[in-house]
């Protein structure tokens, strides 16, 4: 049951991350050709979240293969 918890927040957390990149990339070509989504909300600081959230699932990705090496 933990196992599959585990994943899916790590599988829900990845796909978050990458949206949260696409959405600053996005922005980064809008601002580019004079236009503005986010209204003043700072595109590096959506991929600063991403990385935040791509670190919590390396974490859990580490501590599944640690579970998995000492009950073997």
């Amino acid at each position: 049951m933990m196992k599959q918890l585990t994943s899916i927040v790590c599988y829900i957390l990845f796909i978050i991350s990458f949206l949260l990149t696409g959405v600053a990339v996005f922005e980064k070509v809008a601002n580019f050709w004079g236009f503005t989504f986010l209204r003043g909300y700072d595109p590096w600081r959506s991929l600063e979240l991403s990385a935040i959230a791509l670190l919590f699932v390396i974490a859990l990705q580490l501590r599944e293969i640690k579970t998995l090496s000492v009950t073997k």
